[in-house]
C-alpha cells in the first residue's frame, strides 16, 4: 500500500514540474508487433533511454482494451515493480529489467487468442520527461488439413453453371484463404462461366474455418481436368500453404462419331474361328444405347460386344453399330467390313483308288477351292514326293502302289488345310521279294520257319510244295494291299527242298528253298579252356598202361601169370627175334588184334573172354 502511495506522489510531482515547465527528453523503442502460436510464451521488450537519473524514472505497462480505453498491467518505480491484480494478465506475466538497465521485457505464458491486443510501455521521469512505446501482440493458430469433396453425379454439356466441388478448412486463425486451381493453373471468377462462393464460419473457439464451393460451366475437354484446392495461412514470421488431393469430374457429352471393329482373332479371320466384334462411341451419355447387327439382321445385339463362334463364310458381312441419343432421339452409326477366308475339302482325281499296269504312266490331281492362295504337296509314307496339285508317276513299279496323301495348305494362316488321299495298285504278275538265304544246313527233329513274302496285283494267291509233290500248309498267311506274307513250318527229318509258289492273272513266280538235315554231334567238343585238363589226363593214362605193363613184365619173368586153363605156361619159344605179343580180347565177336612190339599182327590164340597175352 506504501508503495502505491509513493507511485501517486510520484506521477503528482510530474505533473507538477510538468505544470512549472520542466521537461526532459526521454526516447522509447518497441517492436511494433509481436507473433507467437497460441499456447507460446510472448516476450515484449521496452527498451528507453533519457536524461534523468536513474532513481527518477516510473515505468508502466498498460494494455488497449476492446472499448479503447488503457488498463495498466504493472508499473516499476525505484522502490520495487508491482503487479497490477485483476487483469487477464495477472498471473500469467512475468518482468525482467529495470530502469537502470535501459530495457524491461514482459513475457505472457500461455499466449490465448484474446491476448491479441495492443500493448503499452509509459516511460516517466520526475523532472517531467515522458515516453511512450506501442506494439501489438499477434496471436497464430495452424487450421486443420484441408478437405475437398467433389459432385458424385456427372454433368452434362448443355446445363448451366454447375457445381464442381467443394473446399473446406477449419479452425484456423486468422482465417485462412481458399483458392482453387485447375490443372495447375489458379480460378478466377468469370460472369455465367465461373463462380467461386466462399463462407466463413467463427467457432465457439474463436477460431475460423473457410468453405469454398465452385461452380462452373463445363466443356467437353474438362473430362480429363484436375481439381484442387490451395490453403493459404498466417505463421509467426510468414505464410505457409498446403493443399488438397486433387479430384476430376465426369462430364456426359454426346457422341458424334461411332467405331466397331474385329476385337479378336487378330488378322485374317478362318471358318472354325470364335469372332468378337467390339463396338464404342466417343460420347458418354447414359441415355444413349448401342446396337451392333449385321446387315442381314440375322445378328443384333444391344450391347458393345457381339460375339459370333464357329464361323463361316455366310458370317461374312457388313457389321454396323449404331447409337442412340433416348434425350433426342439422334443416332449415329459406323460400320465395318468382316470377311471369312474358308478352305474347301480336297477334291482327289480318280477318287479313292486307282489301279495301274506295271510300267504304265499315272496322272492324278487334288484341288481345293480358297480364298488365299494355297500350296499342295502329296506326301507317301509320311515324306514329301510330289509337290503341287499333279501327282505323275511314270514307268510304274510295285515300289509305286501304296497310299498318297495330298495336303493343302493356306501359307497366310496358321492350322488351315486340308488333305486327300489315292490309294494306287499296280497290277502285274507276282513278284517274290527273295530273302538272304535260300540255302541252309538244320540238324535232325528240329523245325524251320520258311516265310515268303509276294507282291502283285490283283493279290497273288501263295502255296507251299516240296520236291516229293507235298503240299504244306502255312503256319500263317497275312495279305494287304497286294501283299502277301507267308510262313510255313516244316520238320527236319531229311534232306528237303521246299517251294514257294505264287500265282495271279498276270502270271506265276517261285522261290526254292534247300534245307540240308545234319546230324547232331554226339561228344561235345571241349572248349577251348579245357585242353590243358584233357592233356593232363592224357598224360596220367600213359603213365598207368607204363606202370601196369612194366608190373605184367615182372610177372610174367617170375613165371606168376597163368593161362586160361591155370596152368602155367613155361615154354620158351626160341625164334629169329624175341616177340612179346600182347593179346587184347573181349567176349564180344569182333576179332581180337595181336600186335607185337614190332607192330606186326599176330593170331589169336584164345577166343572168348578178355585177357593180355604177352609173349617173348
Amino acid at each position: 500500500m506504501a508503495a502505491r502511495n509513493t507511485a501517486f506522489l510520484l506521477v503528482g510531482l510530474l505533473a507538477l514540474l510538468h505544470t512549472w515547465g520542466v521537461t526532459a527528453r526521454v526516447e522509447v523503442n518497441m517492436e511494433d508487433r509481436v507473433e507467437v502460436f497460441r499456447g507460446e510464451t510472448a516476450s515484449m521488450t521496452c527498451i528507453f533511454t533519457s536524461s534523468e537519473a536513474v532513481d527518477n524514472i516510473m515505468i508502466q505497462w498498460f494494455y488497449v482494451m476492446q472499448t479503447g480505453e488503457k488498463q495498466r498491467i504493472f508499473y516499476q518505480d525505484p522502490t520495487g515493480t508491482v503487479v497490477d491484480e485483476g487483469t487477464p494478465f495477472t498471473d500469467r506475466i512475468s518482468v525482467n529489467g529495470t530502469g537502470a538497465t535501459g530495457a524491461i521485457v514482459v513475457t505472457i505464458s500461455n499466449v490465448q487468442l484474446a491476448d491479441e491486443l495492443q500493448f503499452i510501455c509509459l516511460i516517466n521521469g520526475l523532472t517531467g520527461e515522458t515516453g511512450e512505446g506501442r506494439t501489438k501482440l499477434k496471436v497464430f493458430v495452424r487450421p486443420d488439413f484441408p478437405t475437398i469433396e467433389g459432385v458424385q453425379t456427372g454433368i452434362s454439356l448443355n446445363e448451366g453453371p454447375s457445381k464442381i466441388g467443394t473446399c473446406e478448412v477449419k479452425n484456423g486463425f486468422p482465417w485462412p484463404n481458399i483458392t482453387w486451381y485447375r490443372n495447375n493453373a489458379p480460378l478466377r471468377g468469370a460472369p455465367d462461366v465461373l463462380k467461386l462462393v466462399s463462407s466463413t464460419t467463427v467457432e465457439s473457439s474463436g477460431l475460423f474455418s473457410v468453405k469454398s464451393e465452385l461452380i462452373m460451366k463445363v466443356m467437353k475437354e474438362d473430362k480429363d481436368d484436375l481439381f484442387y484446392c490451395e490453403v493459404n495461412y498466417f505463421v509467426p514470421g510468414g505464410l505457409r500453404m498446403t493443399e488438397t488431393p486433387p479430384i476430376n469430374i465426369t462430364v456426359y457429352y454426346p457422341s458424334t462419331a461411332v467405331s466397331v471393329w474385329v476385337e479378336s482373332p487378330k488378322g485374317n479371320i478362318k471358318e472354325g474361328d470364335s469372332i468378337e466384334l467390339q463396338c464404342r462411341e466417343n460420347g458418354n451419355k447414359p441415355s444413349s444405347i448401342l446396337t451392333i447387327s449385321d446387315e442381314k439382321g440375322g445378328n443384333t445385339v444391344d450391347s458393345n460386344v457381339l460375339v459370333l463362334d464357329n464361323v463361316t463364310r455366310l458370317n461374312s458381312g457388313v457389321y454396323q453399330c449404331a447409337s442412340m441419343d433416348m434425350d433426342t432421339y439422334e443416332e449415329i452409326s459406323g460400320n465395318t467390313t468382316v470377311f471369312v477366308n474358308y478352305l474347301d475339302p480336297a477334291v482327289v482325281l480318280p477318287k479313292d483308288s486307282v489301279v495301274v499296269d506295271q510300267g504304265a504312266e499315272l496322272t492324278a490331281t487334288c484341288n481345293a477351292l480358297s480364298s488365299l492362295q494355297t500350296q499342295t504337296v502329296w506326301l507317301k509314307d509320311g515324306e514329301a514326293v510330289s509337290m503341287g496339285n499333279s501327282l505323275i508317276l511314270k514307268d510304274a513299279t510295285f515300289d509305286s502302289a501304296g497310299e498318297y496323301v495330298c495336303v493343302v495348305t493356306v501359307l497366310e494362316i496358321e492350322g488351315m488345310e486340308t488333305s486327300g488321299t489315292l490309294h494306287v495298285e499296280v497290277q502285274g504278275p507276282p513278284e517274290i521279294m527273295k530273302p538272304d538265304d535260300t540255302e541252309m544246313e538244320e540238324s535232325f527233329g528240329t523245325t524251320v520257319d520258311l516265310s515268303c513274302s509276294v507282291r502283285g496285283f490283283p493279290t497273288p494267291s501263295v502255296t507251299w510244295t516240296t520236291s516229293d509233290g507235298k503240299i504244306l500248309p502255312p503256319a500263317s498267311q497275312i495279305e494287304s494291299w497286294g501283299e502277301v506274307h507267308s510262313v510255313v513250318s516244316i520238320k527236319v527229318t531229311s534232306d528237303i527242298t521246299a517251294f514257294c509258289n505264287a500265282s495271279n492273272n498276270f502270271g506265276t513266280d517261285a522261290l526254292t528253298f534247300n534245307i540240308a538235315a545234319i546230324k547232331a554231334e554226339t561228344l561235345i567238343p571241349p572248349k577251348k579252356e579245357g585242353n590243358g585238363f584233357l592233356i593232363a589226363v592224357i598224360i596220367i593214362c600213359i603213365l598207368l598202361l607204363a606202370i601196369l605193363g612194366s608190373v605184367l613184365y615182372f610177372l610174367y619173368k617170375k613165371g606168376k601169370i597163368c593161362g586160361r586153363s591155370g596152368k602155367q605156361d613155361l615154354t620158351k619159344e626160341k625164334s629169329s627175334k624175341d616177340n612179346i605179343v600182347v593179346e587184347m580180347k573181349s567176349d564180344n565177336t569182333e576179332e581180337a588184334v595181336l600186335l607185337g612190339v614190332n607192330g606186326e599182327k599176330q593170331p589169336p590164340s584164345h577166343q572168348g573172354g578178355a585177357y593180355l597175352n604177352v609173349q617173348k
